[in-house]
Order: C-alpha cells, then structure tokens, then sequence
C-alpha cells in the first residue's frame, strides 16, 4: 500500500528504496521537446507514448490524479492494460483485502500452538486449551502467503525490474515470503511437531512493507539511533560506575546486623547491576536504600545522586534528542506530500495535453500548453474521489470562460483537495400543524440540548448513589427494585427527546448531527435492553428470583444498562468548548501515531514470539499448592520458588508467563509500564538464568526508553 496521508511521510529521494519513491521532479524539464517530455512517464528503460488516442489520455490522466489525492508516487509503467491493473490494485476492496489477509496471518499467533484460547492464563487454573488440527492454520497462511505473492508480483510489473532491483523493502519483501514458504514446508514435512517456528518472527514484516507511513518512520529512527546509542553507552557508564562505588560502600560486614543492603541488593555484581538499573526507572525506590538509610541516614545521598543523573538528567536527554531530531518532521512530510500532490497533477496536464486533443500552442510566447475544459470534465467523472470535491473541482473547471486551462490555473483547481469540507444540514421540515411547529421550535432551541445534559447528568449521579450504598452488597443481596424504576424513567425521558427531536429536524436532518446519531442508537439499545428485562422479569414487581435460570441475571442486565446509560454521558463532550477541543486533540493525535502505534505492535510481536521462545513453561507452580495460597509459610522449599515478601509468588502474578502469544503480549506491557518489573526479571533469573536479564532490558530499552521518548517528542511537536 503506498502513502494515503499528508502527514508522516518522508523524502522522495532515489536513495530512500522505498517503493516508488525517486525524485519525479526530474521528469519536468521545460527545455526538453514536447514529445520527449510526454514519453517520461515509464518506470522502465522502455516508453509508452501517451498520445495515441484521447482514451489513453485520459486514462492516464485518471490515474496521475488518483495519485496526487493519495500522495502516491506517478513512477510506474502508463500503457492501457497496465493502468487498468494498477487501478484495481490500488481500489478499496483489493487494499482492504490485503489489509485482511495480513491482519490474519499475524493473527495466528493466537491460535497456533501454544494457544490463547483459555479463559485465563493463570498457570494455576489454566485448563489446557484447544489446539488446532496440523493443517488448519498451516492451510490458512499458505492462502495468506499465495495473496503476498501475488502482491509482490503485481507490484514489481508495475514500477518494472530495474526500479525493484534498487527497492530494498521490495527485495526483502521476497526473501521474507521465500523463507516463510521453506519454513511452511518444513512445519508440513514434520507433521506441525516442530518446537521453533521461524516464520512467526518474520510476520510482523509484512505490516511494514504494506505502510509507507511505517517505513518512513523507520528511516527516521535509524537516522535517530547513533545519539541515542550514545546516550545509553553514558548510563551505562553511569550505572557501572556507581555499582561499583555501591559494593564498595554496601560490601559485607562483620555484624550481620548491618548487612540488609549487601544481602538483598548488593550481595554480587549482577545483583547490583539489576538493583540500580531498576532503580533507574524508580520501580523500586525507596525500597533499595531503605536497609541502608535506617542505618545512617548519610547512605541516601549515594542512591540519591544516582536517581538525580541517571533518571532526571540522563533520561530526559534521551527525551530532548529524540525530539530534537523529529523537529520539523512532521513539516518537513507536509511539505514531501505537497510535492508529490503537485507532480501528480501536472503529469494529469502534460498527459492531456496531446497535439489535436484539446491542446493549443503560442510559439510566439514560446510553449504554452492549455487543457480542454470538455475532455477535463470527462478525466473527472472517471476519478474515484469524494463526491464534494468532484463537485468542487467540476463547478471551478466551468467557470473558465475560453473552454481551456492553462498550467497554473489546472493546479490550482486541486487546491479544493485542501479544503476541509463543511458539512450542510437537510433543512427543517415545513408543518402545518401549529402543534407541530411549537415542537420543532422547542426542540431545535439549544436549551434543549442542555437541558438533556443535565437529566443525562441526574442519571449518572443516581447510579453513582446506588453503587455507593450498594458497594459491600452482592448479587443476591442487592434490591434492583428501586434502580429498574429510576432506570424507566430517564429512558422514558431518553426516548421522548429522541422522538421530538426526529419531528423538530426530520429524519435526514436528526442523522446529520453525530452528537444525535450517537444518542439515537444508546437510546434504542437502552429501550430494547429494557424491554428484555420486563418480558424476563416483569418488573416493576418488587419480589422477582434475582436468579431464576434465565440467560442473565437481572443484576448483570441492570449493570449492563447502567453502563450504557455512564456511557451516554459522553454527550456533553461537544457541549463544553475546551473539552471538545482537548478531544478532537486526542483524535487528530490518534491519527497522526498510526505510523508510530504500527512499528511498536510490531516490536511488541517480535518481542512475544521471542518471549515463548526462550521462556515458555519456565514458570511452574510448585506441586505442594498449599504454599501457593500461604504466604505466612516460611521459604523452606528447595529451588527457585520463593514466598518471600514482594516475589514473583508472593505477590500472585502467576497469569503473567510466557506460556502463550496472549500473556506474552501482556507481560510485556507490564514491563514497559516499569511498575514492579524487577520481580518479573529477578522470577525468571531464579526459575531460568541470569542472562535471561537480557531479554528483559533490551524490551526496557526499546519500549519505555525509545518509543515512549518517542511518543513524547512527537506529541510535543
């Protein structure tokens, strides 16, 4: 898929090997013949004259301009049956497809053995799940890798072998089906028995090389790794330096009274390394200087020293560079989107400027090029683009008195694509009825929407009320009598303003506000819900089974309406102005960090198939179980296991394993998240080894440290 955004894009330089990303300012040279500069549009040695016919011609103009609204690059083969297939490529249902198939294959994972298919991934109640007969999902990604193929061959007919030779996602886009392929062959081959599944590792690279946004932002990381490189190297110095000057300090004493610090945090290198690096993150402070401090409160200064250079001033740097080099960035892609645009739109020109078809030149003024009105009229019926702008640019294209378009004028009838689209409201419906029209009044007065603010606003603090005075109740206990009335009445309320509404601005007119749509539907949910639970229950009467059998209990049923009724509160969002602008924000944020959200839930892939790799099952219960649920017992077991205070079982974080895609995804983002990670690191040094340390920093390092620094400084700019 190419670049579809304006934003997050990089630079369409040759030596980028991104696909279709050369520098097409080089096909416009005004001293060149007027034949030779239409002959330039190939992505091969070899040309297509884009003159033959008018159909041609407007055939390629289509697809230049269906390439500059996207932001697409126009270097690729322009002869009839090409762009035919260059059309169906790019339409939503061959995109959507391919988005498809890959959101399948990397969904495997789940099911693939180890499966995720349990209730809990608890090791203590985990039943064993389901897995998959050999061939299933075998026989599903082998669909999946046939379509990759298919796309890889499409694309390189399209931009033409010497381009691909030079495009090395494209290149690596081949080897990395090519070796799935072997894999997939050797996991048939072994009867789906094989332990290592190599393909797994590769996946995530297929959401890569389908997202120019992905890419670009890649290129601008690894343009970012040396500084950060060299700010790790200094915490690392950092870090070395004051374990060192930590064990020298904390070193064993003579008095066993004295030794808490060297016995739980500084007893050995590894031990120290690991104590400060946590600390590092604050995970574990005050805990580490807490044995030290009660000793002399002059042993603070060390840990505090640390904290202040290494997490304040270190840490911050990496943010400060991180964002230093991502300055400008996100104009810099503006800008690239813009020229892309730009060169897409006078290819579309040139190409509709053929000698007899509708072209016109001044040799007296030298070489002046114009378009027929007529034959642009027919280029933009057949471009697929929203409706709003079509109309935009068509009723701008008629206003040209001559019947022609000159160069300058042709560009800027698409400065419409920049134009944010206001939408119009269907006008009210016109009434007779002296009734009616005192409705539609009312109800099209903005008190009105205020006035469903605040009932909206009573609801939620009668449910808040309740929960409050039935927080220490059960199920069984609870009388739901009072909260079902409370309940009918606000979407009675509910549904009356709704109705009111539909009659005050019609139906077309009631749907064209979101605010509505999103009211309407929390309505009639809120209605049926209700229903199902009079039919059920027939309430209002106060003695009912709260669980007589049925498929919900009337308590869930009640809870799920009161969900649904908080959740409709989100209606005043619009009404306040600041808020709607901190959420419209978050929106335009969302969308920005698509690229970014991307390359991070590949790393999160590659680092779970890692995890299972290395970890999967290293984590066991112990057989006696009673230790499990006492953690008075005394730590007299032998092996890893430990109940000590603040351990892995101690603290019961059994569901956090590596035992499946699943979990593996979740302990990953407790790690990120840095809360308590020492005890999922200091779990699998005891239950593995201590190089298992390893794994656990580098995922520190590129999650917490690079892209969250990294989400940081681009929200910052």
């Amino acid at each position: 898929m190419e670049e579809e955004e304006p934003l997050l894009t990089g630079s369409i330089n040759r030596g980028s090997g991104d696909y279709g990303s050369q520098d097409n300012g080089e096909h416009y040279h005004h001293e060149e013949s007027p034949e030779s500069r239409r002959l330039s549009y190939s992505a091969t040695d070899d040309s297509y004259p884009v003159y033959k016919d008018a159909d041609l011609c407007i055939q390629q103009a289509v697809v230049f301009i269906e390439d500059a609204i996207q932001y697409r690059s126009i270097n690729h083969r322009v002869d009839s049956g090409s762009l035919r297939l260059y059309r169906w490529y790019y339409s939503k249902i061959c995109q959507w497809g391919l988005g498809f198939t890959i959101a399948v294959v990397l969904g495997l994972a789940f099911i693939e053995k180890p499966s995720s298919l349990t209730y809990t991934s608890d090791i203590r109640f985990k039943p064993k799940p389901w897995e998959p007969p050999c061939g299933l999902t075998e026989g599903i990604e082998m669909v999946c890798l046939c379509i990759f193929i298919l796309d890889v061959t499409v694309k390189t007919y399209l931009i033409g072998w010497e381009e691909f030779r030079m495009n090395k996602w494209l290149i690596g886009y081949t080897v990395v089906i090519a070796a799935s392929v072997v894999d997939w062959m050797l996991s048939i081959s072994m009867m789906c028995s094989e332990s290592l599944r190599v393909r797994r590792l590769i996946r995530p690279f297929f959401l890569l090389q389908n997202s120019s946004l992905m890419k670009k932002t890649l290129k601008c990381v690894k343009r970012t790794l040396p500084e950060i490189a060299s700010v790790i190297l200094l915490l690392g110095l950092h870090i070395c330096l004051f374990t060192m000057i930590g064990m020298l300090i904390f070193a064993k004493s003579d008095d066993p009274k004295k030794n808490g610090e060297w016995e739980t945090y500084f007893k050995n290198l590894p031990k120290a390394l690991s104590s400060l690096l946590v600390l590092l993150t604050t995970a574990n402070n005050p805990d580490v200087m807490i044995p030290a401090y009660s000793l002399n409160r002059g042993y603070s200064i060390f840990f505090i020293l640390f904290s202040v250079f290494g997490t304040y001033l270190l840490m911050n740097l990496m943010t400060a560079i991180i964002y230093n080099q991502f300055r400008g960035y996100l104009l810099m892609s503006v800008q690239t989107s813009i020229i892309r645009r730009r060169l897409g739109i006078r290819a579309a020109f040139e190409v509709l400027c053929c000698p007899g078809r509708g072209h016109t030149s001044t040799q007296s003024e030298g070489h002046v090029e114009r378009v027929a009105v007529n034959m642009f009229l027919q280029v933009m019926d057949r471009v697929h683009m929203k409706s709003y702008w079509r109309e935009a640019i068509i009723k701008a294209a008629q206003q040209f008195p001559d019947g022609f378009i000159n160069g300058e004028a042709f560009q800027r009838l698409f400065n419409e694509l920049d134009k944010d689209f206001m939408k119009e409201h269907p006008p009210k419906p016109v009434y007779s009825s002296p009734v009616l029209q005192h409705i539609q009044i009312i109800y099209s007065h903005f008190y009105i929407t205020v006035l469903g603010n605040v009932v909206a606003l009573a609801n939620v603090i009668c449910i808040c009320t309740v929960l409050v005075l039935d927080s220490e109740k059960s199920g069984l206990e609870k009388n739901n009598f009072y909260m079902e009335i409370l309940n009918c009445i606000f979407i009675l309320y509910y549904l009356i303003e709704m109705l009111l509404k539909i009659v005050a601005f019609g139906w077309r007119g009631y749907l064209s506000y979101r605010n509505n749509i999103f009211d309407g539907f929390l309505t009639v949910l809120l209605l049926a819900i209700q229903i199902a639970i009079f039919i059920t229950y027939r309430i209002p009467y106060e003695k009912v089974d709260p669980v007589p059998g049925h498929v919900m209990a009337l308590w869930e049923m009640v809870r799920l309406v009161n969900m649904l009724i908080v959740f409709r509160f989100l209606r005043i969002i619009p009404e306040i102005k600041l808020m709607a602008v901190v959420a419209s924000t978050l929106v335009d944020l969302v969308k920005n960090l698509r690229a970014f959200a991307g390359i991070l839930l590949v790393v999160y892939y590659m680092f779970a198939v890692l995890g299972i790799w290395l970890f999967q099952g290293a984590i066991t219960p112990p057989s006696n179980t009673s230790l499990i649920f006492n953690a008075n017992v005394e730590n007299k077991t032998d092996g890893p296991f430990s109940m000590d205070c603040g351990t892995f079982e101690q603290l019961e974080y059994w569901p956090n394993n590596f035992d499946d895609f699943a979990s593996s995804l979740v302990l990953l983002y407790n790690i990120m998240v840095v809360n308590n990670w020492h005890v999922f690191t200091d779990a699998y040094t005891r239950y593995t080894t201590e190089w298992s340390l390893v794994y656990f920093v580098a995922w520190w390092l590129t999650s917490s440290v690079m892209w969250v620094n990294l989400f940081v400084a681009l929200i910052l700019e």
